[in-house]
Order: C-alpha cells, then sequence, then structure tokens
C-alpha cells in the first residue's frame, strides 16, 4: 500500500484495513480548484494537515464543497518537494483518541502544492495567478508567529526585509514581502477583494498580519515601488480583511509509535524526514480529537460555510474573549504547571502528570478555583466545560505524546500572560483578595527552582530553550539544594520584574509567597514532591 494516487486506486484494501478514504471525485475536485481557486493556505505543517485539511475534507465528503485546498509553503520548500508531491498532496491523519480508540484518515482535499520562491518563475507565477482568481475568498497561515516579524532580536529590521522595502514588490525575498507582492498582484487585477486570516496560535493574530504587510505597503508607495492606491487597498475592510482568529488542537510531531501502527497494516515509504532546515516531516500527523476555530466573521469576497465542519464564526469582541478564556485561565496556564513540575519529577509525557494526585489536584485548583472567577464568559464556549474537557479528556490522553519538556520551552515569555492576567484580574476586583491565590506563586516558585536545572532527586537535567535563561538563570545560580538558602535577595530582580510575571510580585504581595515555597522547594532531595503534599494534599 503506498500513499499516492495510484495506490490508493485500490480502495477495498485500504478500507480493509480500517482507513477512512475520500468520498469524493479527486480528479473533478482538482480541476474546479485550479480554475476557481476559493482558499490558499501558507503554512505545510502538521497543524494544516491536521485542522484546515481536514474541515475541507468532511465538506467535500458531505457534498457542500465541490473544490478543495491549495497550499503554499513558503519557509522550508522541502517539504513540497519531498512530501507532499511525492504523495500526490495526499497525507494520512491519524487521531488518538482519549478511550484508546485510533481513527485512521487519507486526506485528499489538498489538491495542489505550491512553493513560495519569487525565484523560481514557474512556481511564483502560478501563485500571482491563485491570486488573480475573483474566486479566491480567503489567504490564511500557519506560520508562526515569528514569521510575522519584520525585526530580529535586537529590533533591528532584518536584512532581507531591508531590501524588500527597498527594491518593490517584483522579486521580494522575505516571507510576508512575498505575501505583499501577491497581494499587490491581486490589486493590479482590480482592486478585488480578499481575507487574510492568520490561524496562528497566538493573540490578536490578524493584527500581526495586517502589521507586517502593511510595512511593506507604506515603504513601497514612499519609494515609488507601487501605485499609491495599494495602501489604500490594503487599509480598506471592505476590500481586504485580516480577522482575528482562535486556534486550539494538539498535533505534535509524527511520532514513531503511529508510524509503526501504518507500517503493520502494510503502507509503504512512511519514513519521516528532516529537511536541511531541521523540519521534521512525515506522509502522516498525529492529532488529538479535540479541535477549537473561532473566526472573526469579516469576509469581503465571500466565504465557504466552514460552520458545517464545527469552525465557530463570530466576531472580534468575541475572538477575543475565547482567546483570552483559553490562554490566560483555561488551558494555558495548566500546560505550564505541568511542564515545570514535570520535569523536575522526572516526567516524559504530560499524560502520565495527570495520573499524579498532587499534580492533577494543583491544575484542578489553579483552573476551577483560581482561574475561573475571573474568565469573563464568550458565550460561544463555556469555560467550565472547557476546562472540563481539557482535564479529563485532552491532557489525560495516553496517546499524545507530548513532554513536560517541550511545554517548558520559553516559559518566561508565558508566565505574563498565562498566570499575569489573572493575577491582574484579582487586583483590580472589589470582591477578589490576590491574597487567596496561593498556588500560582506555587507555579512560579517551581520554575524558579526549574531554573537550577536540578531535578527533585538531585540529579541535573538539561533546561528547554527560553530567550531569557541567560539573565534569570545567574540568580538561582548560588541556591543549592539542602542547604538554608537566603532566596530573596538572589530572586529579587526576577520577582520585581514585569514583563516576566505581567505584575511587580512585591507591589501585589505576592513576592514573599515565592519565596517561602522556594525555601522549602530547595531543602533538598525530595522537597518538591513534600511541597506538593503540603500545600496541595
Amino acid at each position: 500500500m503506498r500513499l499516492n494516487h495510484n495506490g490508493l486506486n485500490n480502495r477495498a484494501e485500504w478500507e480493509a484495513a480500517g482507513y477512512e478514504l475520500p468520498q469524493f471525485d479527486r480528479e473533478t475536485v482538482t480541476a474546479a480548484t485550479r480554475e476557481n481557486p476559493f482558499w490558499i493556505h501558507f503554512g505545510a505543517g502538521n497543524i494544516f494537515r491536521a485542522f484546515q485539511a481536514n474541515i475541507v475534507q468532511k465538506m467535500l465528503d458531505a457534498g457542500s464543497l465541490n473544490r478543495g485546498l491549495v497550499v503554499a509553503e513558503g519557509f522550508d520548500y522541502e517539504i513540497i518537494e519531498k512530501m507532499n508531491r511525492p504523495h500526490d498532496d495526499y497525507s494520512i491523519l491519524v487521531t488518538l483518541k482519549a478511550d484508546g480508540t485510533v481513527e485512521k484518515r487519507v486526506i485528499g482535499s489538498v489538491v495542489e502544492s505550491c512553493i513560495l520562491d519569487s525565484g523560481n518563475d514557474v512556481e511564483y507565477e502560478r501563485l500571482k495567478e491563485i491570486f488573480r482568481k475573483d474566486s479566491l475568498q480567503m489567504v490564511s497561515f500557519t506560520i508562526t508567529e515569528k514569521g510575522y516579524s519584520l525585526v530580529n532580536g535586537a529590533g533591528e529590521v532584518i536584512p532581507a526585509v531591508e531590501a524588500d522595502f527597498r527594491e518593490g514588490p517584483e522579486k521580494p525575498v522575505s516571507y510576508v514581502g512575498k505575501v505583499a507582492s501577491l497581494l499587490y498582484t491581486r490589486y493590479m487585477k482590480g482592486e478585488m477583494p480578499i481575507a487574510m486570516v492568520s490561524m496562528d496560535n497566538c493573540s490578536h493574530n490578524g493584527d500581526k498580519l495586517y502589521e507586517a504587510i502593511n510595512a511593506y505597503a507604506v515603504k513601497w508607495t514612499e519609494n515609488g515601488k507601487a501605485e499609491e492606491g495599494f495602501l489604500n487597498y490594503i487599509r480598506n475592510r471592505e476590500k481586504v480583511s485580516f480577522p482575528w482568529t482562535m486556534i486550539d488542537k494538539i498535533t505534535p510531531r509524527p511520532d514513531a509509535s503511529v508510524e509503526e501502527i501504518l507500517k503493520k497494516d502494510g503502507i509503504m515509504e512512511l519514513e519521516p524526514v528532516i529537511t536541511s532546515k531541521n523540519t521534521y516531516v512525515a506522509p502522516f500527523v498525529n492529532a488529538e480529537e479535540c479541535e477549537y476555530l473561532v473566526i472573526e466573521d469579516s469576509f469581503p469576497n465571500g466565504r465557504p460555510a466552514l460552520e458545517e465542519s464545527g469552525v465557530m464564526f463570530t466576531d472580534r469582541e468575541t475572538v477575543e474573549k475565547v482567546e483570552k478564556m483559553k490562554v490566560c485561565t483555561c488551558l494555558n496556564p495548566l500546560h505550564t504547571t505541568l511542564a515545570v513540575y514535570g520535569c523536575l519529577l522526572g516526567y516524559q509525557k504530560i499524560s502520565d502528570e495527570m495520573k499524579d494526585e498532587q499534580l492533577k489536584k494543583l491544575v484542578e485548583i489553579i483552573g476551577y478555583e483560581e482561574g475561573l472567577p475571573v474568565v469573563v464568559n464568550p458565550g460561544i464556549l463555556d469555560p467550565k466545560e472547557f476546562i472540563d474537557t481539557v482535564l479529563n479528556v485532552r491532557v489525560p490522553n495516553p496517546f499524545m505524546p507530548d513532554t513536560p519538556q517541550r511545554i517548558a520551552t520559553d516559559t518566561s515569555q508565558k508566565l505574563a500572560i498565562r498566570f499575569g492576567e489573572t493575577i491582574k484580574a484579582y487586583r483590580n476586583s472589589d470582591k477578589l483578595d490576590t491574597a487567596n491565590l496561593k498556588k500560582i506563586p506555587l507555579v512560579f516558585a517551581g520554575w524558579l527552582r526549574y531554573l537550577m536545572a536540578v531535578d527533585d532527586n538531585g540529579n541535573a537535567f538539561e533546561l528547554s530553550p527560553d530567550p531569557l535563561l541567560d539573565s534569570v538563570c545567574p540568580c538561582v545560580a548560588d541556591i543549592r539544594l539542602g542547604q538554608d538558602n537566603e532566596v530573596e535577595n538572589s530572586l529579587k530582580p526576577i520577582l520585581e520584574n514585569e514583563k516576566i510575571f505581567g505584575v511587580n510580585l512585591y507591589e501585589v504581595g505576592m513576592a514573599e509567597t515565592v519565596c517561602g515555597y522556594m525555601k522549602e522547594l530547595t531543602a533538598g532531595p525530595g522537597a518538591v514532591r513534600a511541597v506538593l503534599k503540603k500545600y496541595v494534599g
């Protein structure tokens, strides 16, 4: 069994092995899509293949759509060259359910793959052709938050961006520069309307995309490289919209255990490819069953009825409420809590931590008791039900190969949003008191203990990547396990850093609590477990 057009001709063989196959005439859909594309997506990674491609597949199978998806990759061309095209743009979605069952589905909704390379005339002209089509309604993105950044870590404009600002839309080399160039092509065709939809997992993602594209429009019109009207086109929401979205679905890298399942079914050529840009990609993607996609309903050229596949359309204010609900209370803080303590206690899978009595109770208290009182209910999703699903279905799922070490990445960049917003809400409330927050400070202390890079058994471990390690780790360098440490003097520069916690912990009366926890957590080997038993039960 081979995952390509010829291999899938033997449908009976695939179905006998338990695979759900596309129920539509793919050749007819491909022809219709090439002639009148309606949706092109930038970013050919796992989240796209597990989520957006499956949304369209379900609608094609139901007969409510007659055209498929076009995907374009602008960061790592090898994904298209070594994975999409050799498999005729088919992929396998393996849904790992919490009840232990595995659902296997061949995804055929992606009917064309493109390379966003302005140096390749054939590839780039095809993309321009797509952008000139009246039928195109939506351009979406999963290119990560840093994909929209035009500056480096020092705040300096990236050289490729600077060159594109100067040279104009003809042959840009930066990612967003190429997208802006394609938009200019659409503008020149007659200012045709379009929705530019960031689906990246970051707050106000539509604004980030707009600000990046607007920067090119400003420079190009200033430099006489683009018509003056292009800037007005970008800024006219009746022509070009940049909706906000909230997306949530866990899609870890392709897992070896899943690969073994597929191999036993008789599927050949499943070996993952690690590209020269260190992208890990396979013909299959493994994902959880839960998924949420909330989109601001702003589509100047119309849109398909994606709500038939579970997408929620609403207004911008509601998208923001859902985003805050997830990021500040109902998911992300719980993940960070498990990540920090999971690393200290030697866990290798997040799901295993939910079998740990103290850790399970800790995240329950943070979610239900400390966080939920300040959540604004967005209406389209119930916050308590969301937490219920996170803690009872999603995180405990033993088939989701996610690790505390991965989630601990960049923790210093996450604490201010994931916990700081709750602290601010308590501070600003006339009914709530920050003094009643006891478990959030325990997470902060756990993170400081984690920075020592020594687990609860006293063994050294490797810290996950984080841009602030060089500045925060020296603050814990003199703290030793099993010694009577005077921790406050060492920790003061961190505890008063509003950028890290979202607030100055001294000003909200939390610094003393964190220091007290930290002294107990460093009492010696086994102290982390002892502290959890003492304060969580």
